[in-house]
């Protein structure tokens, strides 16, 4: 297990990082990124969307270009501070939760799409988050998840495996498959000097 995959240690992470994580983001995952993410989901503007580890709410808002309201979900406050700065705290149309990706505060189908990017690689146990992820997708509902793609080079392995979850499509496919996912699909994507950086995984809830 890397560094940053436990719960305290990536809220210290963040707590730094958010003061410049706006200004970081867009060379490693770019609105383009986002876009290309998005177009791969069946998306109508009345559907109930979730955004876990939704940060300072680079997703969120790309998804707002879709749907009418947004429930994001994280677990740094310093990150939310951020992102309530954008959006109002209190008001849509996003609707605000500090928690768990492994223990989401809703109830048992609620959600008809589920959104998590650059949350995966933090999460101690992800299936256990994927199987959440499942419990709160009303049947026949969406999921999507962008993690790191794990790198070809061995020394750039040893050093991703130290810092944090790092993941191949057969990984993904296991963890979404094992999460009781149907219809598992992957696509890389990244920026022009290194286009498959991350993995972006679909899947489905079954009906």
């Amino acid at each position: 297990m890397g560094l940053l995959e436990n719960k305290a240690r990536a809220r210290l992470f963040y707590k730094y990082l958010s003061r410049v994580y706006d200004q970081v983001n867009p060379f490693i995952w770019t609105e383009a990124m986002r876009t290309e993410a998005l177009s791969l989901l069946e998306i109508e503007d009345d559907m109930t969307v979730l955004d876990v580890g939704s940060g300072t709410g680079f997703a969120t808002e790309g998804l707002l270009e879709h749907v009418d309201e947004v429930y994001a979900l994280d677990q740094s406050e310093h990150q939310l501070e951020q992102a309530y700065e954008k959006f109002g705290k209190r008001a849509p149309p996003v609707h605000f939760h500090r928690g768990d990706a492994e223990r989401l505060p809703f109830a048992t189908d609620t959600f008809d799409v589920v959104w998590s990017s650059g949350s995966i690689e933090y999460w101690p146990n992800p299936i256990l988050a994927l199987r959440e992820f499942r419990r709160v997708l009303k049947p026949g509902g969406q999921v999507l998840v962008v993690g790191p793609n794990y790198p070809d080079n061995v020394v750039s392995q040893l050093l991703a495996d130290s810092i944090m979850l790092f993941y191949d499509e057969y990984e993904a496919d296991h963890m979404f498959k094992t999460a009781g996912f149907e219809d598992v699909k992957h696509a890389f994507m990244g920026p022009s000097y290194d286009p498959e950086v991350a993995i972006t995984t679909i899947g489905r809830a079954p009906e």
